[in-house]
């Protein structure tokens, strides 16, 4: 019986693997440009992390165990508990502001659908400890630095942008209690997901006063921050929030990703730990689901045990991305970080078999990379196999090899070179 791979996980064979790697690589990258330095945690953790963050219903969304001592675990669902709990822990003596990144391997029980597996890899990014707003733009800009990398432009994507702690302030300006807040963040967090009448009805339901829900839906129709100014009755603390919106899109035309970024007070981020800045990066069709999603989140470490410390971050997993690259045709072949060899040993008779086992061991210990062919066979064959494994160069042990000499082939050229074994293995020096 061939036992099938679990819903919603994949397998990666090796060429769905170079893809996996020239992503993974490329966040890496990106992150060590803008000066993050990488960390990691266990792949289980205690529920309860969880449950503090998002409370008891998050247990439906991730895979939970009990273990033998009977404590309550989770396959980590996301990166950012563990962060917290880790950063806690060493809190005196970790410099800042902390600049962290990380490529976990995440789990959530939920339905597969396009975009969103229950297995994934998500590339995190956070900045601990850096109150001014131009944290949020560093890592918005490292985001936008990675997508770029890989050939995306700003016709192919835009980082919306809006403020959790803005929009609260409206909306206890247009009547909303501050008890209903998070219950209307959860609603306007739809408003793109569902169809109107489905958001409008939702929002009855949670708003009965008509006319504060006629606030709100007139708020949640501005287009830029010229229109919120114009059409609210801005507070200290709604237009204070305004203008940090302001800074941040002047930042981020100083660091030359302008044309990427756009308001968009519909940006909620339905999680109820963020504070401040928060921004998602689509696909210009908004066809797919966001690429990206993140923010300022300044009370989590506090409510995780630690102190008072402002906290902005991001996400962005490797499955939207992957459709998105495919589609705009920038996984190509060529990219990808595939098998590659520095050389080949050949052997032309099978007496020399041993010899060109020493040969390869000698230059992998080297340094170099190399491979053989475990049946030999005729040179025409060997050298087939040598330029399947994307070999630079074949060492070819023939005839001459009994008078201490062999040949090397350059596989791109064909063009060849008789040397004195001495000569070669002095080659292999550095």
């Amino acid at each position: 019986m061939k036992i099938p791979a679990v819903k919603g996980t994949r397998d990666f064979y090796p060429p769905q693997m170079a893809v996996r790697n020239f992503i993974i690589d490329g966040w890496k990258a990106a992150s060590r440009r803008s000066g993050f330095e990488e960390y990691d945690g266990p792949i289980f953790e205690h529920l309860m992390m969880y449950e503090l963050k998002s409370g008891q219903e998050i247990a439906e969304q991730l895979f939970s165990l009990t273990d033998r001592g009977g404590r309550q675990l989770a396959i980590r669902p996301e990166m950012t508990p563990t962060l917290a709990r880790m950063v806690n822990q060493q809190i005196h003596s970790l410099p800042r502001p902390i600049k962290w990144f990380s490529v976990p391997r995440l789990c959530r029980a939920e339905r597969p659908q396009k975009g969103r597996l229950r297995e994934f890899f998500q590339w995190n990014l956070d900045i601990i400890g850096a109150e001014d707003v131009l944290a949020d733009a560093e890592v918005i800009f490292c985001a936008i630095d990675y997508l770029r990398s890989v050939g995306l432009t700003a016709n192919d994507i835009a980082v919306r942008i809006s403020s959790r702690r803005m929009l609260g302030a409206l909306l206890e300006e247009a009547g909303v209690a501050a008890e209903q807040l998070p219950s209307v963040y959860a609603v306007l967090d739809k408003k793109a997901k569902v169809p109107q009448e489905t958001y409008e009805a939702m929002l009855k339901e949670i708003l009965p006063d008509e006319k504060v829900r006629d606030r709100v839906l007139h708020l949640m129709n501005c287009r830029s921050l010229e229109e919120v100014e114009s059409k609210a009755a801005l507070t200290g603390e709604s237009r204070e929030t305004l203008e940090e919106l302001r800074r941040l899109f002047s930042l981020l035309e100083v660091m030359s990703i302008g044309e990427f970024a756009q308001f968009d007070i519909g940006v909620v981020r339905g999680l109820a730990y963020y504070t401040g800045v928060v921004f998602e990066i689509y696909d210009r069709g908004a066809s797919l689901r966001a690429l990206c999603g993140g923010g300022r989140y300044d009370n989590l470490l506090r409510d995780f045990g630690g102190p008072p410390l402002t906290a902005t971050g991001m996400g962005m997993g490797d499955c939207v991305l992957e459709i998105l690259l495919r589609e705009k045709g920038l996984l190509k072949e060529e990219d990808l970080p595939t098998r590659k060899l520095d050389y080949y040993v050949v052997f032309a008779a099978a007496e020399l078999a041993e010899e060109a086992i020493r040969l390869t061991a000698q230059i992998r210990l080297a340094g170099f990379s190399c491979d053989f062919s475990y049946k030999g066979g005729t040179l025409g064959r060997q050298l087939k196999q040598a330029d399947q494994a994307g070999a630079a160069k074949a060492v070819i042990l023939g005839e001459e090899y009994a008078s201490g000499k062999l040949i090397v082939k350059e596989m791109k050229t064909g063009r060849q070179q008789i040397l004195d074994r001495q000569e070669f293995s002095a080659s292999l020096k550095p």
